[in-house]
């Protein structure tokens, strides 16, 4: 059957190759329409960006349809990440699908593929860059309330377990685990909310407090021009003394009556997250998690059943959420979950130690 390459003097390309060429065809085409969902989700500048990566990844895939020629054939299905990738991009648009991008583009191969052009391999390399600076600004905007909502279901798991487990073996009774259980997730879901709406009011109180007051530049019409100490506020705001008499210089010459020269040195702290969207993320995730290992005791399991039963739950629970984190963190999820699962199931293993010392001693 010929090929593009039948006219050039080149051997055709083997099976094999064909087969590999039409995966890439098929997985560049994946990550345009992915990149065109995402900029559907998006305004200004970050749409733009995605419409170009979109276009290079058709360039890409235009590349390995001129090397197939007629072996083209069909166009092959995706795999399953890429699938569920452009179909969360169309639902959703979120962080998230970036982050999962960001590793997809981690892992090209093209660098190690003769077929491939240099160009190409530089190209996916940029891409990670691209895709890591837009999820970059998504973490950012999400941060506050992420964290909130990541420590609050975390410590939910951990600490109601430790508690309960703690509890029961020192030998109390059923009911009494579970109301141990309940008023746990109740405490611990209001201290947490509570806790978190006065940390991240008092974080922003503290930043703003650093930003420029909205009634200094009315005193620049006023200021001698050839002595005033306007270059120290610049100066010990970090610049180098003669950028910052230079900007002393300008902002004098230039004022104009309005602010629109401060503006860049106001620090919007949209990465603290509003009070609010902390508190309320922590209050519920919190609680999500603390009801977890009261689950077995509420369907009437006691004793070890119930033990190994809440273990468990809670295990699976603390490792979707360190596999979270690793995907929105551009990590290894694996390992971001095992890590938590150890920390979590240490933590409640000591505690549940300690209550069987507890109850032998009492008992």
């Amino acid at each position: 059957m010929p090929t593009a390459q039948s006219g050039t003097g080149a051997p055709p390309p083997s099976p094999k190759e064909v087969r590999r060429w039409r995966r890439y065809l098929a997985e560049e085409r994946a990550e345009a329409a992915l990149y065109t969902r995402l900029a559907a989700k998006r305004q200004g500048e970050e749409r733009e960006i995605l419409f170009a990566l979109a276009e290079a990844e058709g360039r890409h895939a235009a590349h390995w349809v001129g090397l197939l020629g007629d072996d083209v054939g069909r166009p092959l299905r995706p795999s399953v990440r890429s699938r569920l990738l452009i179909r969360l991009a169309g639902r959703f648009g979120s962080v998230f699908v970036l982050a999962l991008a960001q590793r997809a583009e981690a892992r090209s191969a093209y660098a190690d593929d003769e077929h491939a052009t240099a160009a190409m391999a530089a190209d996916e390399r940029i891409h990670e860059e691209v895709v890591r600076s837009l999820a970059e600004r998504g973490r950012a905007r999400m941060s506050g309330t992420f964290r909130a909502a990541v420590f609050g279901m975390n410590d939910g798991l951990v600490s109601n377990l430790a508690l309960v487990l703690g509890i029961g073996a020192s030998g109390v009774d059923n009911a009494t685990i579970l109301l141990t259980g309940i008023a746990g997730l109740l405490a611990g879901a209001l201290s947490m909310g509570a806790g978190e709406f006065v940390s991240v009011r008092s974080q922003r109180e503290l930043l703003e407090a650093s930003n420029p007051s909205p009634t200094a530049h009315t005193a620049l019409p006023d200021l001698d021009v050839n002595a005033n100490e306007l270059a120290l506020v610049y100066r010990a705001r970090g610049m180098p003394e003669d950028e910052a008499q230079a900007k002393a210089e300008e902002r004098i010459a230039t004022y104009s009556g309005d602010r629109s020269s401060d503006r860049a040195d106001v620090r919007d702290h949209e990465e603290i997250g509003s009070a609010w969207g902390a508190a309320l993320s922590s209050f519920c995730f919190f609680a999500s998690g603390a009801i977890i290992p009261v689950l077995p005791y509420l369907l009437g399991l006691t004793g070890p059943p119930a033990v190994v039963v809440a273990a468990a739950l809670v295990g699976i629970a603390l490792m979707l959420t360190g596999a979270t984190v690793g995907i929105l963190s551009g990590a290894a999820p694996l390992g971001r979950a095992l890590r938590q699962l150890a920390i979590g199931w240490g933590a409640a293993a000591a505690t549940y130690v300690l209550g069987l010392l507890f109850g032998t001693t009492v008992g």
